[in-house]
């Protein structure tokens, strides 16, 4: 069987225009599995997108935090320039607020599934020296700290999203003289950065 140079083209253009909606689809469905955090601050809004396909657990926890309204009226706790930003624990008056049981550690699984590192404007879960100790306070990298990695030999922290507009705000929360604060020694902003509202918009 033969077929003409037209025929040939016809099918190999019908073949490529194929792909590129598979391609197209597939973008779009990894686009809507990923959900989009909005933080209202005292210092300004940012975005965060986290990703349930690289760190599942991780997420659903981080969410249901989001959803129970947890995060509104907390701060920033712990502020270290060149390093990160941590909040999510504490309100205004450095009380701890009563958490849910803990999340599995998903750290080295998030990173074989393609997850980033810990690098500028990532999200990752603060814990205790237990892996598994997890619960609603996270922090935002303002440097590569290779050092939180996951690796053979430590399992790091688990990098579960990243800033996806408003690292402006990140740069101006990081850059809060800081000192003690509550029940913190250190590293606690002279003026408190409160989280307003933390609300799913996507």
């Amino acid at each position: 069987m033969t077929f003409s140079n037209k025929a040939i083209g016809r099918r190999a253009c019908l073949a490529v225009a194929t792909l590129a909606l598979v391609a197209g689809q597939a973008w779009a469905q990894g686009a809507a599995s990923a959900p989009r955090v909005r933080f209202a601050t005292s210092a300004g809004d940012f975005v965060v997108e986290v990703y349930p396909d690289k760190a599942p657990k991780t997420v659903a926890n981080f969410l249901q935090y989001v959803r129970d309204k947890h995060y509104d009226g907390t701060v920033f706790h712990r502020v270290i320039d060149n390093f990160m930003v941590q909040g999510g624990g504490f309100d205004a008056s450095y009380a701890q607020k009563p958490t849910r049981p803990p999340v599995v550690h998903e750290g080295r699984e998030a990173l074989a599934k393609g997850g980033d590192k810990n690098v500028v404007g990532t999200l990752a879960m603060a814990r205790t020296n237990d892996p598994d100790s997890a619960s609603s306070q996270f922090f935002i990298n303002v440097r590569d700290n290779d050092f939180l990695n996951p690796s053979a030999q430590s399992p790091g922290y688990t990098v579960f999203g990243k800033v996806v507009s408003g690292m402006d705000v990140v740069g101006k929360i990081k850059a809060s003289p800081t000192g003690p604060g509550g029940p913190f020694p250190s590293d606690v902003p002279r003026t408190p950065i409160l989280i307003n509202s933390a609300t799913l918009v996507k």
